[in-house]
């Protein structure tokens, strides 16, 4: 294992309470929470214990009472609240309202963030800026309308063009919000300090706020200069909405989590700015037992690992609730079971060395890029009058998002790789779609904002790409004042195929582009999802074109991606395969709180792994931690031994899997002056041992003789 110091920020907590050794996972970063009378202290808790210290702030919801009230600036601001269609306001608790973001509101939060930047914070995160779809209805927002599109407010339900329209604005509102926030802020730090304060936005992904009916920023967030990157709020919450799949209607958090992640990661590539991934040990929902928190954890973590261009994560928020918590809520509530504590502990730290340049699918599982753009959000609510109001299978209710599902899941359930690429950064970005072979485009739940988009497909389809086009033209929002009804078109995927050569409505199946090919597949991507047969239409489809593209698909229900010295499972259910799947070789399960060493795993159907390969293991070192339930410090390895300290929240155990040149004569362990006790066994077929004692927060000293 690699080590490095807290100054590369590879993973971090966020949490609302100071310092605690209950608590201190020993992480790189610590984000205090709020901003109050007690930030100070908590800042300087962290501080004073080797922490680098962020500030994070929900944007869209807050004790700003102050504000509503006018004491800021002598105006009452209640009617800057989100309100929906029956009047009634949208809040997050009493007395507080998500916010439709005035001009003013962007200038109360910045003189109530500059106490963080006066506390000496290095970074801020300003989180969630939502604005839910069925909201569009206070003065302010009515008054916001005006200024923006110089025309009379319209009921955002009355039409799909007053709904797209409004939708358009929400995102607008929020990306001028944080604009004149990370602007207003970092000028501040410079001009009073001279400091460099970095700003990050924490954002659920594209998929969740798309599917929960919320619109947000998210990729037009990378025309702010002064952003400086991310967090992917994703976590069983999010992972675990049902969706529809060949019929039935379940949670599939691993496979939904997938997604997720994939398309966050699409908001950093290129641009050089820092993504972390979050996971939760538990969830908001309290009513779930340990067994069903430690099941999805897993299954988010593992999914997260897929997205190898990403090795920063949020291990943790609010590690009160999760180390000192008892669930399910109620007298029935229990602690966290020791060996998940445990375990929690070993995969925060194992996260922090997942940047591997030798990254690889077994089996070389094919990538396919399915296209999401910013207006799948735009376009979640249908007024009464269109027929996707009115269509009664539950099935299709637009609540499970199932066109983009219908898309998806019968691909990744089957072995391809399937990557959300974030249709709007074509026009941002000249190469970004050159790493890939296949895209996968819909129009029917989505629109592309700008024209010039097809010209930089079509020219990718030209240059050797294969695009599949799934659409009936049925959608409601084809009908919206739009670039493409100017153009004469009846929506925006006749005119992308005619920028390919093609006619406006091409034959179904397959067209030679040039060095490319366009397959055209005339039916709605929901048809894809509400039965078994419609899913496999589709898949003989995707793996035809695949196939005239020189791409052979041997469908699987598992994955496995080799991160350096890693092994990242998943064996999906719903799938081609009942039996279990065998991992050839010999490794340390890094899920497992005793570190076990296991030969040739058998992989079940739905279940999820990370394992360390034995054979990776860099034998010309005397010493080496594979994995451990602690931060590992002050590592030293010669001939006669090795030492290091390992540091973790009281009251937790260590587990230390080791690798060792030779087998050990003399283990001991000291807190300090004290010798404390320490329990150990030698695999001698892998040449590790494994060590447990208890965790301390002031470290404990390991010496190993051989």
């Amino acid at each position: 294992m690699e080590f490095y110091d807290r100054s590369e920020e590879r993973t971090g907590v966020q949490t609302a309470d100071p310092w605690s050794p209950a608590v201190d996972v020993q992480c790189d970063y610590v984000m205090c929470y709020g901003i109050g009378d007690s930030m100070k202290e908590r800042i300087q808790s962290f501080k004073e214990k080797g922490y680098v210290v962020h500030l994070m702030t929900g944007v869209s919801w807050g004790n700003y009472k102050k504000f509503l009230d006018g004491e800021f600036d002598g105006r009452r601001h209640w009617d800057e609240g989100q309100v929906d269609q029956n009047g009634n306001d949208r809040i997050h608790g009493k007395d507080v309202p998500y916010m439709s973001p005035s001009v003013a509101f962007a200038s109360y939060l910045t003189e109530h963030l500059k106490q963080a930047i006066d506390a000496g914070v290095e970074a801020v995160h300003l989180e969630e800026p939502e604005f839910w779809a069925d909201c569009g209805y206070s003065e302010g927002f009515k008054r916001e309308w005006q200024i923006f599109y110089n025309e009379p407010w319209r009921d955002p339900m009355s039409s799909p063009d007053a709904q797209f329209r409004a939708s358009k604005l929400k995102s607008y509102l929020y990306k001028r919000t944080l604009d004149r926030l990370c602007c207003e802020l970092k000028e501040y730090a410079l001009t009073t300090y001279g400091r460099n304060v970095r700003f990050y936005v924490p954002t659920h992904s594209l998929v969740n706020y798309s599917q929960w009916k919320i619109v947000s920023p998210e990729s037009s967030l990378i025309d702010i200069p002064a952003v400086d990157g991310y967090i992917a709020q994703i976590w069983t919450g999010t992972s675990r909405t049902e969706n529809v799949y060949e019929g039935k209607l379940k949670e599939r958090t691993f496979e939904t989590a997938f997604l997720e992640y994939g398309v966050m990661q699409e908001l950093t590539r290129g641009t050089g700015r820092r993504m972390w991934f979050l996971h939760d040990p538990i969830e908001d929902s309290p009513r779930y037992t340990w067994k069903e928190y430690r099941q999805d954890y897993y299954r988010t973590v593992t999914a997260s690992l897929f997205h190898y261009h990403v090795h920063h994560f949020e291990v943790c928020p609010w590690p009160n609730r999760v180390l000192l918590g008892k669930y399910p809520r109620g007298e029935q509530g229990k602690p966290i079971p020791p060996e998940y504590a445990t375990n929690l502990l070993t995969v925060m730290h194992t996260l922090r060395n997942m940047k591997q340049d030798d990254c690889r699918f077994d089996q070389a599982a094919p990538e396919i890029g399915v296209l999401l753009a910013d207006s799948g959000m735009f376009q979640r609510m249908y007024p009464q009058n269109t027929p996707e109001a009115q269509n009664p299978d539950p099935l299709m209710d637009l609540t499970h998002w199932t066109p983009f599902y219908g898309l998806a899941l019968p691909l990744l359930k089957q072995g391809l790789a399937v990557r959300p690429v974030q249709l709007d950064n074509i026009r941002r970005f000249v190469s970004y779609l050159d790493g890939y072979k296949a895209l996968v485009l819909s129009y029917e739940f989505m629109k592309p904002e700008y024209p010039d988009i097809h010209n930089a497909l079509s020219q990718w389809v030209k240059n050797g790409g294969l695009l599949i086009y799934a659409g009936d033209g049925s959608d409601s929002f084809h009908n919206i004042r739009s670039w493409w009804k100017d153009y004469g078109y009846d929506n925006p995927a006749q005119h992308l195929f005619e920028c390919c050569g093609l006619e406006k409505r091409p034959a179904p199946g397959l067209h030679k582009v040039e060095k490319g090919l366009v397959y055209v597949i005339p039916s709605h991507p929901a048809s894809f999802a509400v039965d078994k047969a419609g899913a496999d239409r589709y898949r003989a489809a995707v793996k035809e074109a695949l196939a005239a593209a020189g791409t052979q698909w041997n469908k699987s229900a598992s994955l496995v991606l080799r991160r350096g010295p890693y092994a990242v499972t998943a064996v999906m259910d719903e799938s081609v395969q009942q039996e279990p799947v065998t991992l050839t070789g010999t490794y340390v399960d890094v899920y497992d709180h005793k570190l076990s060493v296991v030969r040739d795993p058998k992989l079940a159907v739905g279940s999820v792994g990370l394992y360390y390969d034995v054979d990776k293991i860099d034998r010309q070192k005397p010493a080496d931690i594979l994995a451990a339930a602690a931060r590992v410090e002050d590592f030293k390895a010669g001939t006669d031994g090795c030492s290091f300290t390992a540091t973790g929240p009281e009251g937790i155990v260590c587990a230390v899997r080791i690798a060792l040149c030779k087998p050990p004569k003399e283990v001991t362990a000291r807190r300090g002056a004290a010798e404390i006790s320490i329990l150990g066994e030698y695999d001698e077929a892998t040449q590790t041992a494994l060590l447990e004692f208890d965790n301390s927060p002031d470290g404990v000293q390991v010496d190993i003789r051989f």
